[in-house]
């Protein structure tokens, strides 16, 4: 079997033929097709919440595939959008919350929100990156997560960024050598360390940001021996561990995130 290295780099030698290819494969365009041919006719908040198939596909877009069945959750965070610092979503400790705001902004644009690119092809791109891990993450674990590093690290500002994110601590600590019995350690000192070893501004660097992705792949594919194997998933959308539930991750997003 192709090994976690090789892999990675097959699938971003040529990333936009990559995702070229994934968009043409049937299930997902009729997907994308689909809300391409009806978003535009959505003008309202109300009509993008009931009409499933459309909120849906977006919702996965964002990386929020596992807050679907949150309608009234999803619905403050849309009717109050991000025009003030104590908008909903603005009050939320991950930013996947005020993405989607912002994005499907009807309290400032109204009916013309979904006229706007991000909306539409926007979120489409969306959609087919949030698949290709997804499907890379079937052969090989170790691809999803470096896929997603890959995506999400350069947008992190500190630290304690990304050590709030599952996904992206786990790299770090596979990088850094760290047991998983490290993560109990209190807070302060990790960040402390973890500091100490890495420079998060490295990660806003495309050369660097592989280079240590490359890092990344090589420990993943000795400590899993040497070849792609599936794993079981770490929920690489989520901001919380996976270990929590659905009431306690709603709870918690209404705590102000330290990375913002």
């Amino acid at each position: 079997m192709i090994g976690t290295v090789a892999r990675y780099q097959q699938i971003t030698r040529n990333i936009d033929r990559t995702l070229g290819a994934l968009s043409l494969r049937p299930e997902v365009k009729r997907e994308s097709d689909h809300y391409l041919a009806n978003i535009r006719s959505v003008k309202s908040a109300e009509e993008f919440l009931r009409n499933d198939r459309l909120y849906n596909f977006a919702m996965t877009a964002f990386g929020l595939k596992d807050m679907i069945y949150a309608k009234a959750f999803m619905r403050k965070v849309l009717t109050e959008g991000v025009e003030g610092p104590k908008s909903f979503a603005l009050q939320l400790s991950d930013p996947r919350f005020r993405e989607f705001a912002e994005a499907f902004n009807f309290v400032r644009f109204g009916g013309t929100t979904t006229a706007f690119d991000r909306t539409q092809q926007g979120t489409v791109d969306r959609y087919l990156r949030i698949q290709l891990e997804t499907d890379a993450g079937r052969g090989d674990e170790g691809v999803r997560m470096a896929l997603y590093f890959q995506r999400k690290a350069p947008e992190v500002g500190s630290v304690f960024g990304l050590m709030g994110d599952p996904a992206l601590y786990k790299v770090i600590q596979t990088v850094l050598g760290l047991p998983p019995s490290y993560s109990n350690t209190n807070v302060d000192t990790q960040a402390a360390f973890i500091g100490s070893r890495i420079n998060i501004e490295d990660f806003k660097s495309p050369e660097k940001l592989e280079a240590f992705i490359t890092r990344f792949t090589a420990r993943w594919q000795v400590a899993n021996g040497g070849a792609a194997q599936a794993l079981p998933p770490i929920g690489l959308s989520r901001p919380t561990l996976t270990t929590f539930d659905n009431a306690l991750l709603l709870s918690m997003q209404l705590l102000k995130g330290i990375d913002r």
